[in-house]
Formats: structure tokens, C-alpha cells, sequence
């Protein structure tokens, strides 16, 4: 959505730390091999109401466990721990116990009450923590770090095959005052989520911060909004992780009260809306392997559901993000892919379009030479668009191709 009234602008070289009232750090505790940085923290100076949106997976990782519990408790949260190395998934109850342990030695750290603290993870799964070794020391070492420009390091700790960091902020004005949004996301493989707020549910983690002030219920309300326009519109490789989270602190150090249902709240929305989908695309374009952004758009279904449907089976097909790579148009592969969908829809109906070209009519190659379509496949990025001929519901995914470099990165990342 877009507010006409309001101006938003992005913020230069902005993240979780852009909005008044957060710190943040990105630190070396020991988990990964590589001796890259492997533990973040974000912590705001007063207390945030919060929201979240959580994997569908039924093996959540603890801290997902920990993190769903807490936001639905729908108490203040001040602080949330972030390691990457090790997903503390498929750990049992030990695993659980070790994420309140991290929460508990971050709260006393910081000096607010361990409910205040939310854990995220991720990385290997099935591997117990290093809890004496890493995890504490780690805790401790990063409170110490924590600093108003610590938004760009903790970043950088929070990926694992990503290539590049991922952040960014907006801001706009309401009654003279600067309201902020920020975010970081880290995410390149085991990317398709679906997620919920406060359910089993979305490997991507996302953590937003704002300093305008706002309630808990409307809070959720506007995550829950964005998330459906951003991150649940995604599609890597089709594989859910077990620790997908994504959340949401607001502080109100601002000094601006958000309300949903009034303009501020629309602004907030779009402001937080543009924020999503920068780091939703940009998790779609470092991709494991990733050459290539592919933008599949459905029209004309009868519903939403049969709009969602044929999106999501066009971005997942192997086939169809295999040939993307190899610059080949083969539409029918598309054709198949919707057909198989559980959409419903004529075949003689349905038209197809790759960016400006016409490639199918009434069902039927439309004509266009395939030297044309093949220049617009090599592209960096390009637009499906089908439309079913059946209505006026619609869909959108933001997909990936799929390369040697993808299978190469996650036949070793085990070993």
C-alpha cells in the first residue's frame, strides 16, 4: 500500500539501529568454523511492545518455542539475542532449557527481567549449543559491544551462505516528529515461508525495530499485513526452515503514538510495508546460487486462492527455474506448472507474457520469435505474468533460478 500524503525516505546505510532509543552489535563467540561473527544483539533502551510471526514447521527450533510463548504472553520485551552457526533445532528439551539459559544470561546482563529477552538461532540442525564454551561468554561479550551504530555488525552475525548483509530503514514525519522503521534479514537457502503470527510457522530471520509507540493488538495487526505482502510472497527452493522468525519491537522513543485504523496508521504500514519488501527482494536476489530475480505475477483467477496457487507452483517449479538459468523460455513448463496447480481455469483462456513479450494466447504459442524471448530470459530480472482468463483475483512470488552453484552449496554445507 502507498499513503499519498506522506513522504517516506529511505535512510543512508539504515537498519535496526535507525530508530531512536536501539543498539545493536555483531561479534565472534566461537560457533562458526570460519571465525566469521556469529553473534548479534538488538536491545532497546526502554521497553518495546513486540509482535512476531513464526515457522508453520512442525520441529520449531526452541528458540522459535521460546519466542512464540513470550510475544503471545504479550509482555514488554527489551532485548533479542541472534547466533548463527548452530540452530538449536531438533535439540529436545535440553535445547529448550539452553535457549531460556541464553535469555536468562542476557537478561542479568542487561539488568531487565528474563522475560524480556526474545532468542533466535540458526544454522546446523540437530546439534546441541556449546552453552559454557560459546553461548554464555558470548552473551556477555555482546552486551559489552552494544552501540548505536552496531546495526551494520549485526547484520554481518546473523548470516550464514548469505553473500551480503541485509538491512535498511524509512522514515516519515507525523506532526513534525521523525517516525523510523528499521530491519535487518539474513536468508539465502531453505527459503518459502508461511507464516503466522503467534503459530508453528516461517531458514529467514527478520528483525524490525521502531521508535513510534505502539500497541501490542495493533502492532500484530500490521505485521501480520506485511508479512503476507513481503516474506510470505518468497520462494528460494521450497524448503521451510525450522527457525523461521520474523519480529517486531516498537520503543516510542519517538514520542509519536501509532494508532491502525487512522492515516499515521496507514503511513506506518506503508512505511513498514517498503521496509518488508526491500528485504524480502533482497533475500530472493542473494539466494544460494542465485543468478537471476524472477517476479511471477497471476491474474485474471476466479479467486485468491487459484491465484495463489498457480504463483506458488510457477516460482517452485525445478523445471521452470532450471530453464531461467539456461536463458531458455520454455513455456511450457509455465503452462504445466499452472495446470498442475489445483487452480481452476480453461486452458483456451489463459494468456502468458514474459516482461513486455507476448509468449502464449488463447492457450497457444501467441508467436513471438524465440531469439526475443530468449534476451528477455537472460535478463537479471523479469516478469511472468499468466493471466487465467477467469476473473479479477491476483497473486505475486518473488523467485529465484536455480544453478549448479545452489547444489554445490548445500551438498557441502553439512560437512
Amino acid at each position: 500500500m502507498e499513503n499519498s500524503s506522506t513522504e517516506f525516505d529511505f535512510v543512508d546505510n539504515g537498519g535496526v539501529t535507525s530508530p531512536l532509543g536501539f543498539r545493536a552489535c555483531g561479534i565472534t563467540a566461537g560457533l562458526k568454523r570460519s571465525g566469521k561473527p556469529d553473534f548479534a544483539l538488538v536491545a532497546s533502551d526502554s521497553d518495546c511492545s513486540a509482535a512476531g510471526t513464526f515457522t508453520s514447521n512442525l520441529f520449531p527450533a526452541a528458540p522459535v518455542r521460546l519466542c512464540r510463548e513470550r510475544i503471545a504472553a504479550g509482555l514488554p520485551v527489551r532485548a533479542v539475542v541472534a547466533h548463527s552457526g548452530v540452530a538449536n533445532a531438533c535439540t529436545g528439551e535440553q535445547g529448550y532449557r539452553d535457549a531460556c539459559l541464553t535469555a536468562k544470561e542476557a537478561a542479568k546482563c542487561l539488568e531487565v527481567p528474563e522475560t524480556a529477552v526474545l532468542v533466535t538461532s540458526t544454522g546446523r540442525i540437530g546439534v546441541q549449543l556449546p552453552m559454557e564454551k560459546v553461548i554464555l561468554p558470548g552473551v556477555r561479550k555482546a552486551v559489552a559491544a552494544l552501540a548505536r551504530d552496531g546495526g551494520s555488525a549485526a547484520s554481518e552475525a546473523i548470516m550464514t551462505t548469505d553473500t551480503r548483509p541485509k538491512q535498511v530503514a524509512v522514515r516519515f514525519r507525523v506532526n513534525g516528529k521523525t517516525v523510523t522503521i528499521g530491519g535487518m534479514t539474513k536468508g539465502a537457502g531453505m527459503i518459502s515461508p508461511r507464516m503466522l503470527v503467534c503459530r508453528p510457522h516461517a531458514t529467514m530471520l527478520c528483525y524490525l525495530t521502531t521508535d513510534a509507540a505502539v500497541s501490542k493488538e495493533d502492532l500484530a495487526a500490521f505485521l501480520t499485513d506485511g508479512v503476507d505482502v513481503s516474506f510470505n510472497r518468497i520462494s528460494v527452493d521450497n524448503d521451510m526452515s525450522t527457525n523461521d522468525t520474523c519480529l517486531l519491537l516498537a520503543n516510542g522513543a519517538s514520542g509519536v503514538a501509532i494508532h491502525a485504523g487512522t492515516p499515521e496508521g496507514e503511513a506506518f504500514l506503508a512505511a513498514l510495508t517498503m521496509v518488508m519488501q526491500h528485504l524480502a527482494k533482497a533475500m530472493v536476489l542473494d539466494g544460494e546460487g542465485a543468478s537471476k530475480f524472477i517476479t511471477v505475477e497471476v491474474r485474471g483467477a476466479a479467486t485468491t486462492d487459484d491465484a495463489e496457487k498457480c504463483a506458488r507452483a510457477i516460482a517452485d517449479s525445478m523445471l521452470c527455474k532450471t530453464a531461467w538459468f539456461g536463458n531458455d523460455p520454455n513455456w511450457g513448463r509455465v503452462l504445466a506448472a499452472a495446470g498442475y496447480s489445483g487452480a481452476t481455469f480453461s486452458p483456451e483462456n489463459v494468456s502468458l507474457d514474459y516482461d513486455e513479450m507476448p509468449v502464449v494466447r488463447g492457450g497457444m504459442d501467441a508467436g513471438t520469435p524465440e531469439p526475443k524471448l530468449c534476451e528477455v530470459v537472460k535478463r537479471r530480472s523479469f516478469r511472468v505474468l499468466i493471466d487465467l482468463g477467469e476473473g479479477v483475483r491476483s497473486a505475486i512470488r518473488w523467485t529465484s533460478d536455480l544453478t549448479h552453484d545452489y547444489v554445490t552449496i548445500n551438498a557441502d554445507y553439512h560437512t
